[in-house]
Order: structure tokens, then sequence, then C-alpha cells
């Protein structure tokens, strides 16, 4: 079973990917892939040469179709142990962020079959062990900002 490690920051080049959990409204922002019947918080894979903030922004755009949006990073985290994504096993780092989506076009990344915007979560993540302890951080970090007025 992977386990998820939180940090403030860690050096830039171990970035490998981001996830952006998101809102619209009020509502969850979630993907749902073409070749899968699950969901998932839109992320990817960092480009070559490309700064982690705009590679949360492609990835936003890419899978939902988000074109007007603010985007805040919220921390740094890592999966330790296999997964379908991590083969080797070895701690991998990822940048969290949160998006409040204001606009969409009509316009899917090819590999994303819908968007859903959902009052609820669903019990069906793509990645179950993962997921959820993200969203879990982002109500942490979204509860502390209220708590700070």
């Amino acid at each position: 079973m992977p386990e998820i490690k939180f940090y403030d920051t860690v050096e830039d080049s171990l970035l490998k990917f981001a996830v952006i959990i998101s809102k619209s409204k009020g509502k969850w922002v979630l993907c749902k892939h073409k070749e899968r019947d699950t969901y998932e918080v839109p992320g990817g894979h960092r480009e070559a040469g490309e700064p982690i903030l705009e590679t949360a922004k492609r990835e936003l755009q890419e899978e939902t179709g988000a074109v007007s949006f603010t985007l805040t990073p919220i921390c740094v985290y890592s999966v330790i142990g296999k997964t379908n994504l991590n083969k080797s096993g070895e701690e991998s780092f990822g940048l969290l962020c949160f998006a409040e989506i204001t606009e969409f076009s009509n316009k899917l990344d090819y590999e994303i079959e819908q968007v859903l915007l959902t009052d609820e979560l669903p019990g069906n993540w793509t990645y179950p062990l993962i997921q959820p302890k993200l969203i879990k951080k982002y109500l942490e970090w979204e509860q502390s900002k209220k708590e700070k007025g």
C-alpha cells in the first residue's frame, strides 16, 4: 500500500507531476478517463523544461476544459510504494494545487470522456489509496484559511 507524505516544499527538480483539486460554483470538478470507469482529480506529468505551475495549468485546461480559473499551490506531496504510475516504488513528488474554475470551454483532452461537477465525492476513484488523502489535505488547508480569516 503506498504511503503518502506532505511537505511545505522540496527541490523543484524533484516535482514530476501536478494534481489540481478543483471546484466550480461550489461543486467538485472531477474527470472520467475514456478507458476507465472511475473518477479522478485533474492532474498529470510535467513535461521537460516546463515550470511546475505551468504543468498544473496545462493539465487543468486539457482535462477539464477550464479557460478561466485561479490556481493556488497548497503543498508538495509524495507517494512511496509501487503504484500503476510508479513501478520502482521510490518516493515520487508532486505539487498539490487548488483551482477555482469560473469558465469552461466545450473542448476536452482526447483522453477525458467526461467532466463531472458534483456536490458529493465519488466512491469509485481511479487511485483510491491516494486521491482521498489529497482531498483530505485540501479540506484541512481550506479550513486553516478560514480560521486565519
